[in-house]
């Protein structure tokens, strides 16, 4: 389990390594690395998601590993509460951010393993703070360099403990 602490609250993680291996694996290690701690939870739609784990305060991205194999074929869905990988155009682009889906968003599933319809790897299931992804996702938001869906106040992650792993 993962635990990421923001001011608003702890939202806690649990990983599916059995269906999602390398995707959990990856995000794990980003955990263990202390990664995001100091990032943002940069973006934030209501009825859709929150997204995290790349950019800092000043909205700089910061460097990551190469990316990781789209495993969204795992039969796992964009339901609430889950977590998966965001990414660019490209199915394999995945590296450290993600995001928590607010509502069951079907059409970022796995469909063919073709460019439309590669989808988004679900890896995880929030276990516990919900309630904090609600508060998040309530933030009025903004442009913000170059960036849309800025939450106006700062969510960042201040401290990732890892349990049990």
């Amino acid at each position: 389990m993962i635990k990421l602490h923001t001011r608003l609250g702890t939202i806690s993680i649990e990983l599916d390594h059995a269906r999602a291996p390398a995707t959990a694996a990856n995000f794990l290690q980003y955990a263990r690395d202390s990664f995001y701690e100091g990032t943002l939870f940069h973006r934030a739609i209501p009825n859709f998601m929150i997204q995290g784990g790349g950019l800092e305060a000043d909205m700089s991205q910061k460097s990551t590993r190469s990316p990781i194999k789209n495993e969204a074929d795992n039969g796992l869905k964009n339901q609430v509460g889950t977590v998966a990988m965001a990414r660019t155009n490209d199915p394999h682009s995945a590296t450290a951010q993600f995001f928590i889906n607010v509502k069951d968003n079907d059409f970022l599933n796995y469909r063919a393993s073709n460019s439309q319809g590669w989808g988004y790897c679900v890896f995880g299931q929030v276990v516990e703070g919900m309630d904090v992804v609600k508060a998040i996702v309530a933030v009025p938001t903004a442009n913000r360099r170059g960036h849309q869906d800025v939450p106006t106040e700062d969510i960042t992650i201040t401290k990732v403990e890892v349990i049990d792993e």
